[in-house]
């Protein structure tokens, strides 16, 4: 008997899917070359986003989460286990609580591998379609985020590799530092819009790039 609880949620072939800023327009003035910019701005759409809840007390439960993510499990607020070249990366938000991310359409085997590892006490909840990743690059991304959030960005506070989640733009962004000059933010779908044009408007004064 299959578990009606656990599908795949991507769609069937034919069915074309639209990220949270499929109907966003860019309102701001940009400039055309991205080496010319003082912000670079990109939505990484559509990778697959989860939610793991278990106990971080539990020896079994990290070493099943390693297994299945090749990453160790972030026991504290902060540092970001992240592997670039898989584009997986797991971050604490609570003591029972991390964010997966992997790359698009691999979230269902990702979660059937971390089901298959995992024993007792867990879940595993596929959030996909409510969040969105906004890349932010270039010289000016910490200017841009000192107008945005009041979580300290200075380099000495917030080195590459941590991640936090904040109050951003009267709202709330998940803020991760993931190169020198490389920023993400993990974004709910419902304020993309909003957040989006509000990083844009942010950024134009330092010359902003909009990948499409």
């Amino acid at each position: 008997m299959s578990d009606l609880s656990i599908f795949d949620l991507n769609p069937a072939a034919g069915a074309k899917p639209e990220s949270p800023l499929a109907m966003t327009r860019v309102t701001v003035a940009t400039v055309a070359s991205a080496a010319k910019a003082g912000v670079v701005v990109r939505e990484h759409a559509f990778l697959g986003h989860l939610i793991l809840r278990g106990r971080a007390s539990d020896p079994a439960f990290c070493a099943g989460v390693e297994q299945a993510l090749g990453l160790p499990l972030p026991l504290k607020m902060g540092p970001l286990s992240r592997d670039e070249a898989r584009g997986v990366s797991v971050q604490w938000m609570s003591p029972d609580e991390w964010l997966v991310i992997v790359p698009a359409g691999s979230e269902f085997a990702t979660e059937k591998r971390l089901r298959e590892a995992l024993s007792g006490h867990y879940a595993v909840m596929n959030v996909s379609g409510g969040q969105t990743v906004l890349e932010l690059s270039g010289p000016a991304v910490r200017d841009v985020l000192m107008k945005c959030t009041p979580y300290d960005v200075h380099p000495g506070h917030f080195p590459v590799g941590k991640a936090v989640s904040s109050v951003f733009a009267k709202s709330t962004a998940i803020i991760r530092r993931v190169a020198e000059d490389r920023w993400e933010l993990v974004i709910r779908r419902s304020f993309a819009d909003y957040l989006f044009r509000w990083v844009l408007d942010a950024s134009e004064e330092f010359g902003v790039h909009v990948v499409q």
